[in-house]
């Protein structure tokens, strides 16, 4: 497995990478490869480096709802204006379920938006990109991923909770999980061992990446982390306590549309299979940061990668991890 990590970086792919890897309960493997900081030659520190983490922001801002379902706080169920009183009415109903698991119709990041440097410092200012755009189809009928619809799920959740939406992050989701080393992802604070944050030219060579401003999105891919902070956050996913079993269920159950297809999306959630074996996790792709997170619960396995570069290209890495630790397991 070692050997896998190792190949990823000698294609000059990466500067950095930290992975882990539980099964049962306990952490079996966490590595970091690479430096966090070239300039300064400062290496990976394992579970303790912090990245970018994209759109893995997604299902743990669907814990924060999860838990407000279960506080009977939220109804996923009702429109969106129910919670978003400031959200423009569309041409159909948009239900705050829908929004969650990318069949509303919610726009997505349109030309360089991914790219935006610009501070916005409320969620509902955040929303303001695209409050006014058409719906892209009527709810319900097709799927149709959007981050966007994540600045309005985490809306939701300011309206359903009556607080701003870091405030209930860190007490529906970092505090009772023990995720200490998961913040929004600010450019103007001091964070501890946060990586620096790189990209490839057109020659391929490792240069500094693009200057953005994450504030625009905290909920659909602005959250940094690190791999032991998203291994306790997998094990919270792996079985009910810290979600009711029925809430739990609902974000991790495919959507499904209006002519019968089922989705691969949950709310938070992609849901699917690796090599026949059934799992749900997210991937998130961020500028300066490459993503995967994967939980099989059968096995009660979960792995997560990190990385500090736009353009890290794990392939099928995760799918031969997974392999190598279950045959392992199985041969204790």
């Amino acid at each position: 497995s070692r050997h896998l990590m190792d190949s990823l970086l000698a294609t000059g792919m990466t500067p950095g990478m930290d992975i882990a890897v539980a099964i049962k309960g306990k952490t079996v493997w966490l590595e970091g490869f690479g430096f966090a900081d070239l300039e300064h030659e400062v290496v990976i520190i394992p579970g303790e480096t912090r990245f970018r983490i994209g759109s893995v922001s997604k299902p743990i801002t669907a814990a924060a709802m999860g838990r407000l379902m279960d506080q009977g706080k939220m109804d996923v169920d009702r429109e969106v204006q129910e919670y978003v009183p400031y959200f423009p009415e569309k041409k159909f109903p948009l239900t705050v379920r829908q929004v969650a698991g990318h069949i509303g119709g919610i726009r997505h990041y349109h030309n360089l938006e991914f790219m935006m440097a610009k501070h916005f410092s409320t969620v509902e200012e955040g929303i303001g990109i695209f409050r006014d755009d058409p719906l892209l189809f009527e709810p319900g009928t097709a799927f149709s991923y959007s981050s966007y619809g994540y600045n309005l799920v985490s809306a939701a959740i300011e309206g359903a909770a009556g607080k701003e939406f870091l405030s209930v992050m860190q007490k529906e989701v970092f505090d009772p999980i023990g995720m200490k080393s998961t913040c929004a992802d600010k450019n103007d604070s001091i964070i501890l061992h946060r990586a620096s944050f790189y990209a490839h030219n057109d020659s391929d060579q490792v240069i500094n990446a693009p200057y953005v401003d994450n504030s625009y999105k905290w909920a659909g891919g602005g959250f940094i982390s690190t791999t032991s902070d998203l291994i306790k956050f997998g094990q919270a996913h792996l079985k009910s306590g810290y979600l009711s079993e029925e809430t739990l269920m609902e974000l991790i159950t495919p959507q499904v549309l209006a002519d019968g297809d089922t989705t691969s999306y949950g709310m938070g959630w992609f849901v699917g299979e690796t090599n026949g074996r059934y799992r749900y996790g997210h991937g998130g792709g961020s500028i300066g940061g490459i993503t995967d997170f994967v939980i099989f619960p059968e096995e009660e396995l979960i792995i997560v990668v990190l990385s500090n570069s736009s353009d890290t290209r794990y392939g099928n890495v995760v799918g031969r991890i997974v392999e190598l630790f279950l045959q392992a397991d199985l041969d204790n």
